[in-house]
């Protein structure tokens, strides 16, 4: 007959307590508890979304303000250009007439896509899979985007469902590309 020795017994036992006893702390002791970094059960937490003007009933104090236009322009801030310098526009602006012309030219006449991108470069002074095109109505060649630049300075090309054709110079998106990103939802 085997004999269960008292020992092995009460270990586990001692360290069951002492992991329950250490789990019993109260939560406002910890110096954590209000600094950087805190809990959404801090004090100083928004409690819920601000009730719209129209919503009647209690504003939790403090409370996240919802702003439908705020939240979507904050979303969409990666399409938004990076500013560029008024010098930077200028040295620019020669390329941009160039791609302005050679869209016109396009336009008339239609092209395929890998015909956009090699005329695009040439105006531009780039290599073809440099650049960045959107859209694909080629022939005839309308509803298009078409871009490309280097560092933070892009020149951006359209050509409307009109057949009409414009270039900007403009600084990259907050994602790294020349023309907006198309997001979606």
């Amino acid at each position: 007959m085997t004999r269960i020795r008292p020992r092995l017994v009460a270990a586990p036992l001692l360290v069951l307590i002492a992991v329950a006893a250490t789990g019993c702390a109260d939560p406002s002791a910890d110096p954590r508890a209000n600094g950087p970094g805190a809990s959404a059960s801090s004090s100083t937490a928004a409690k819920g979304y601000c009730p719209l003007p129209e919503e009647k009933g209690p504003t939790p104090t403090p409370c996240i303000t919802f702003d439908w236009n705020q939240r979507v322009a904050e979303n969409h801030a990666y399409r938004s250009p990076m500013p560029i310098t008024t010098q930077q526009k200028a040295q620019a602006a020669p390329r941009a007439e160039r791609l302005a012309s050679a869209l016109k030219k396009l336009a008339a006449t239609g092209t395929t896509k890998e015909g956009l991108r090699t005329a695009a470069a040439d105006a531009l002074g780039m290599r073809s899979e440099e650049i960045e095109v959107q859209g694909d109505k080629f022939d005839p060649l309308r509803d298009m985007l078409v871009g490309g630049g280097e560092g933070r300075v892009c020149v951006n090309g359209t050509v409307d469902s009109a057949g009409q054709a414009t270039a900007e110079v403009i600084g990259r998106t907050a994602d790294g590309t020349c023309l907006p990103g198309l997001g979606g939802h």
